[in-house]
């Protein structure tokens, strides 16, 4: 049962977010030969002032 977590910044549609889940699933499913059912996607929404690269806030 692969729990797959994605962090990315807030603001992609639930278009994007529905596409991509598709994506993740059907690899997790080729590769790891689990079924579809059993590959959970979640999905945190973070803001660019909440994360930092090389000491810098991304909203900065």
């Amino acid at each position: 049962m692969p729990v797959i977590q994605v962090q990315l910044f807030e603001g992609r549609t639930e278009d994007v977010k529905r596409e991509y889940a598709k994506a993740i699933t059907e690899a997790a499913v080729k590769i790891m030969g689990c079924s579809a059912e059993s590959v959970d996607v979640i999905y945190q929404d973070i803001k660019k002032s909440d994360w930092a690269t090389a000491g810098k806030l991304w909203s900065d």
